[in-house]
């Protein structure tokens, strides 16, 4: 299976380790819902723009598929696109998707398939999942959070040799985790000898609270969480600062050997900007 080492190639002006392939393309999820024109030609544009090594995969659900591939035929790019297929049409229509995928190897190169998980997480379900996904290919496994339950699933989805997702946000605030939750989940997936991906809620680097209440978690505090959970140090305190200095200086100090470690579990998220992510890196002095 491709690991989160090969999915951090650096680009160029020499991304720092912490931040290389950092942010997964997600332009056609919400809140950006771009239209698939859009999508295509932002994610076209990064790859070759100043930040470029901080862009990671694109991402497109499995029934939008036909539309990528359409869009893809008619812009021609130079190397085939670096694919997230998130599988939105159940579990039985995978091995369709991936045949689809891999038949216009052109334009596509299949690097990750993401789902979400039935609530129970049960193991006859894990064991299709790695049948209809190639083995070169990063399976990433949402479990349904919520209670003790949610961390045995997540247990299951490392054991099963699949990336945990974690859903940071949403459009309710039983979306957004608590700080106690993730770090739990942290402690589970950085003992578990797996990397694990985030989506939803990390528009900022650092947490805030937004104009309709909601309190999200930044991804530089989950960056310097994950520091401190391989270190044995404080990671709730971590995930609830709101000291951008104090994060981006704990950031700066970490030696290349240990940015490595924190990406080889912290491995990417969902973004529906790249240009959000980039100003705010750049704003602190991170890139």
């Amino acid at each position: 299976m491709s690991s989160a080492v090969e999915l951090r190639a650096p680009g160029p002006r020499g991304t720092p380790p912490l931040l290389a392939r950092l942010v997964d393309d997600a332009a056609l999820f919400p809140p950006g819902n771009a239209p698939m024109p859009d999508a295509v030609r932002g994610h076209l544009d990064g790859r070759v723009g100043e930040w470029s090594g901080v862009m990671g995969l694109f991402l497109c659900p499995a029934s939008r598929l036909a539309e990528l591939i359409t869009e893809l035929i008619k812009v021609k790019p130079p190397k085939p696109i670096a694919l997230s297929l998130v599988i939105d049409t159940g579990l039985g229509g995978v091995p369709k998707a991936v045949s689809i995928v891999e038949s216009r190897s052109e334009l596509l190169a299949l690097r990750m398939v993401e789902m979400p998980a039935p609530s129970d997480v049960d193991e006859v379900w894990l064991e299709r999942v790695s049948e209809f996904v190639p083995e070169d290919v990063i399976r990433v496994v949402e479990p349904r959070r919520g209670g003790a339950e949610w961390l045995d699933g997540v247990r299951r989805v490392i054991e099963h040799g699949s990336w945990p997702k974690l859903r940071c946000g949403g459009l309710s605030t039983e979306n957004f985790p608590s700080v106690d939750e993730v770090a739990d989940f942290l402690s589970v997936v950085s003992g578990g000898g797996v990397a694990f991906k985030a989506t939803a809620g990390l528009h900022k680097a650092v947490r805030y609270t937004d104009e309709q209440n909601f309190t999200h978690h930044g991804f530089l505090n989950l960056l310097v969480a994950t520091a401190r959970s391989l270190s044995g140090r404080d990671v709730r305190e971590a995930l609830a600062s709101t000291d951008a200095e104090a994060l981006t200086a704990e950031a700066k100090a970490l030696s290349d050997q240990a940015a490595h470690a924190v990406r080889g579990v912290f491995a990417s998220y969902g973004s529906c900007s790249l240009a959000e992510p980039i100003a705010d890196l750049e704003g602190l002095g991170l890139l």
